[in-house]
């Protein structure tokens, strides 16, 4: 029988780079989830790469975050978000993001694609994240 299943945001991370960034990942049927937390001591130093998948709801929980669209051709659009703020990245389009930090010194998000990201089915091993050097 199907059952809820909850979770911690900020609890059960898994260290993807040391005071920089820590990430879990979920998977349901037909998405996956993760929260991701860039620490500033370290995280301001890890670009992420430009990336497409499936749709994407993304909540930014604390700090600020910028999300910029990658077109072929044309200028980079910049998304800002607020603490609080969501956003809904249609599936296919090239994006990436940069972070803003809060008093805590944390931007932390959680996002939600569907379908499921495939990266994200081995629960187990130390997530994985579109870092630029990758």
């Amino acid at each position: 029988m199907a059952k809820c299943r909850v979770f911690g945001i900020d609890h059960g991370l898994k260290t993807v780079v040391e005071n920089g960034l820590y990430m879990k990942t979920m998977m349901g049927e037909t998405m996956s989830v993760a929260v991701i937390k860039f620490v500033e001591q370290e995280g301001t130093h890890l670009p992420a790469k430009a990336h497409d998948h499936g749709e994407e709801a993304s909540l930014q929980v604390l700090g600020t975050c910028s999300i910029f669209e990658v077109r072929p051709g044309v200028s980079e659009v910049e998304r800002p978000l607020a603490q609080g703020d969501a956003v809904i990245i249609p599936a296919g389009l090239s994006h990436y993001g940069k972070n803003g930090y809060g008093p805590e010194g944390v931007s932390m998000r959680l996002n939600i694609v569907s379908p499921p990201r495939a990266e994200y089915a081995a629960q187990d091993e130390t997530p994985y994240y579109p870092l630029a050097n990758r």
